[in-house]
């Protein structure tokens, strides 16, 4: 069986960009995104400093990730061991959330995901890709890592080769010679804030508007009062200059890693935003109202007349509220309706999805027993499937999260970290608006006081979740 995969030659690439330019030929790709780019980062210090080049592009994992994430199967690994793409799919960026090398992009013509799909198309008439037949120094090496006597496999055996990010277990097929661990650490050099395209830190797809703005809000304060102190030193006394030479140490010794990249295309900023925030808080009302209300007739501490009915009501509400949220972060939301036409059972966005579709069934059948005026024990039987329902509904993000094996500080959550977060949130939500539910039959100035610190209660936790979503998008992959 054939096994493709590449070797990259640190030793002597030489950082020009023939792979890239060659890329973007053959496959038509937009202004500002790549399939494949190169690195650049500078260590140590003139006379004695270094330069060193590396090509990142999709490593065509054997155990891919985006494979498993991916709600419609639009990411699948060939039998040959290319993670190929379609891109007539929804675009949900959840993929790129889970590639640890940050591989993927959206397509500003298409609205989905793309990337290096080792030139599949080249490759079924026996030609190597595209990358590999300009490259000037013959630092990319393609070919079929299975067969002992392919140059790869030969390369791979003469030489001591590492890849990126084995931690993340996704088992990458790009291996690289003379690597060194600053290249291969995103967190061992020194970001910028500035380079080529680095308006995509704003976010990509239907983020992109906003990197305009984000760009103007770059953090260069240090920069600033470095210079501030150089113009002042020049002006100072002996004993004033001591001083300033003594903050300028300082300023270097916190600011600055062993590298810095001199050259990158930028990471992919924010993916998931308000929108998914938003969806985080809406379901977790949903659910949460609907379990506490449940338990309360279950115990007997209430009955499911009118109030109640509103009380489902509000939780369809939510749901559908919900639903509008998760279709809007698509980049093609039209689209939406193949998450279950052709769903990946694998991803937890499928799971969720159904989960969601099942939930609404069951508050949907709270309804029609009430108006159609039924015993209300149906409404406790119901919720033996309802209850357990709502609970996955309002907690099955955190295994989607989970799946987003590039985001470390939602990757490495235990399962009772999820379901502890999950609870709470479920919990807090639900009890916010079952709080008011209790106090509908209140005077007015009761339920007035209610509403604000309900509202109150949902800004403060949404700008929680938003604050944590951000963060961990925050890390840099590349």
């Amino acid at each position: 069986m054939v096994n493709y995969g590449f070797v990259i030659d640190n030793r002597t690439c030489i950082g020009c960009h023939a792979c890239t330019v060659a890329c973007k030929s053959e496959h038509d790709v937009p202004i500002g995104v790549n399939r494949t780019h190169v690195k650049y980062i500078e260590k140590g210090e003139f006379p004695n400093s270094t330069r060193e080049f590396s090509v990142h592009r999709c490593n065509h994992c054997e155990d891919a990730p985006c494979t498993t994430i991916c709600p419609t199967s639009a990411l699948y690994t060939r039998k040959d061991g290319i993670v190929d793409f379609d891109d007539e799919r929804i675009g949900c960026k959840s993929c790129m959330q889970a590639c640890p090398y940050d591989a993927l992009y959206i397509n500003p013509n298409t609205g989905t995901a793309a990337k290096c799909n080792y030139c599949a198309h080249r490759i079924e008439h026996s030609y190597e890709p595209a990358c590999v037949i300009v490259c000037p120094t013959e630092s990319i090496i393609s070919g079929d890592l299975d067969d002992p006597e392919s140059e790869i496999a030969i390369r791979i055996q003469e030489n001591d080769v590492r890849v990126r990010k084995p931690e993340s277990g996704a088992k990458p097929n790009l291996f690289y010679v003379k690597a060194s661990d600053e290249m291969l650490d995103p967190d061992a050099t020194l970001r910028t804030g500035s380079g080529v395209w680095t308006s995509q830190e704003g976010g990509v797809g239907h983020y992109a508007k906003y990197a305009d703005s984000r760009l103007a809000e770059a953090d260069t304060p240090s920069m600033i009062v470095q210079l501030a102190l150089e113009m002042k030193a020049k002006e100072a006394n002996p004993r004033d200059r001591a001083i300033i030479h003594d903050v300028m140490e300082k300023l270097k010794s916190d600011k600055t890693p062993t590298a810095t990249r001199s050259y990158d295309a930028p990471s992919k900023g924010i993916l998931w935003d308000w929108d998914v925030a938003g969806y985080l808080v809406t379901k977790s009302a949903a659910a949460g109202l609907y379990i506490l209300l449940m338990l309360a007739i279950i115990t007997d501490n209430y009955s499911f007349g009118l109030s109640a009915a509103i009380g489902i009501m509000a939780s369809v509400g939510l749901l559908g509220l919900t639903g509008l949220l998760l279709i809007n972060d698509l980049d093609k939301p039209t689209r939406f309706i193949y998450v279950m036409l052709r769903p990946n059972w694998s991803s937890w966005l499928v799971r969720g999805g159904f989960t969601l579709g099942g939930f609404s069934g069951v508050l949907t059948l709270h309804l029609a027993i009430y108006f159609l005026s039924l015993p209300e024990q149906f409404h406790v039987y119901l919720a033996v499937i309802g209850i357990p329902m709502g609970w996955l509904t309002g907690t099955y993000t955190g295994w989607l999260f989970k799946q987003a094996v590039g985001r470390v500080a939602w990757s490495s959550k235990s399962n009772l970290e999820i379901i502890a977060t999950g609870t709470i949130e479920l919990s807090f939500f639900g009890g916010l608006v079952f709080g008011l539910l209790l106090l509908s039959g209140q005077p007015a100035q009761w339920l007035a006081i209610a509403s604000v610190v309900v509202v109150l209660g949902f800004y403060i936790g949404y700008k929680h979740i938003l604050h944590d979503l951000r963060a961990a998008q925050a890390t840099p992959l590349l």
